[in-house]
């Protein structure tokens, strides 16, 4: 017989509960995370999407949008472990691009993402299958935002299908187009209907599915005519953001520049001079000539930020009269943080995000076929 393993070499390192952090000085959290971090290395890398609250992106080895974080996670050079501070579908992203051996977690696995809620795997197959019956076969190719469940992306990538973000999604339809006559869009209707009509389809063959009503609530006449069937599926902090709004600050500040996000409904984006994604409205911000004013119309953490930045140069403001965050964003705090990373330290990995080989595989088959476009 050989010899005997200690008890404690194989015993699976002890979890930290997280009602130890919760009443902790906020001094002594930051700190805390920063010997956590140090204590880390090069094994850990922090990633921070722009609608993070400032006390938790200031700890960010890296700041983007979804896919720019979990790519230039991947891309990190010896790193063990990703804390993914954004929302459950973009730690799932990151899973799917990263090894196996790479650790993928969320601070809080109530951060979700409501727009990514409204489109699930049985309602988007029923559509699928609702279309091709009344199209009798003819070939529909799905694309998902980003936004959305690994299992949508794998859906896509089974169906022939695609991935796209805010700032492809015109590409994407392009593609898909030179594949198929028509196709299915979601989870977000405003995306997909300005970029649309961006492109010259015409409203009428432009049309919404709302999956709590027969065929969507279409004629099979419509659906026929139709190049583009929507998603009704929304981004609740985008869709806040009204007409009025612009017509309020160009009265008030002449001259002013207006630039909102793509999921902004086609009233808003038809009355501003921009639409882009997150990057692409920091780039123009900082881009334009000193003295330039602008109103942005996205999350009110990340124009908050670009005001602080742009200052003196620029002038920005937010769009709505209202205060406006994304709350499931905002659920990652630094006592949630500083506990994934303690946990770490301690050989625990609390948190994982880890998806279903099924899904791994093909979600990463229609995030390659939208990578490989460029």
């Amino acid at each position: 017989m050989g010899p005997m393993i200690a008890l404690e070499t194989v015993r699976a390192p002890a979890r930290i509960a997280f009602e130890e952090y919760i009443s902790l000085p906020e001094a002594e959290v930051h700190a805390r995370i920063r010997a956590a971090r140090a204590h880390l290395g090069r094994d850990l890398v922090i990633l921070g999407h722009h609608y993070q609250r400032d006390e938790v992106i200031q700890h960010a080895d890296i700041r983007g949008d979804s896919l720019k974080l979990a790519r230039q996670g991947v891309a990190t050079e010896g790193v063990r472990h990703m804390v993914f501070c954004g929302v459950h579908f973009m730690a799932e992203t990151a899973d799917i691009l990263s090894a196996d051996d790479v650790s993928v977690t969320l601070p809080d696995l109530a951060a979700g993402c409501s727009m990514a809620d409204m489109a699930d795997l049985p309602s988007v197959t029923t559509c699928r299958e609702e279309l091709e019956d009344v199209l009798g076969g003819e070939a529909i190719t799905p694309i998902t935002y980003i936004n959305s469940g690994a299992d949508l992306k794998a859906f896509c990538g089974e169906h022939g299908g695609i991935v796209c973000t805010s700032s492809n999604a015109r590409r994407i339809l392009e593609w898909a187009f030179e594949r198929s006559p028509r196709v299915l869009f979601f989870p977000d209707q405003h995306l997909g209907r300005n970029t649309a009509l961006d492109m010259g389809i015409p409203p009428h063959q432009v049309v919404l599915w709302d999956p709590s009503r027969e065929l969507g609530g279409n004629s099979e006449q419509a659906l026929r005519e139709a190049r583009v069937i929507l998603w009704a599926g929304h981004c609740s902090v985008h869709q806040m953001f009204l007409p009025e709004h612009v017509d309020r600050f160009r009265a008030s500040y002449p001259g002013i520049r207006v630039i909102v996000h793509p999921e902004c409904t086609r009233e808003v984006v038809e009355k501003s001079d921009l639409s882009g994604s997150t990057e692409a409205i920091i780039r123009a911000i900082h881009s334009s000539p000193k003295g330039t004013r602008w109103v942005v119309g996205t999350e009110l953490n990340l124009v908050n930020r670009i005001a602080r930045e742009a200052a003196p140069d620029h002038e920005v403001h937010f769009l709505s009269p209202t205060y406006c965050v994304c709350s499931t964003m905002n659920r990652i705090d630094p006592p949630h943080l500083l506990w994934s990373l303690e946990n770490l330290v301690a050989g625990a990995v609390v948190n994982r995000i880890r998806v279903p080989q099924h899904d791994r595989e093909w979600a990463r088959v229609a995030l390659e076929r939208m990578l490989a476009l460029g």
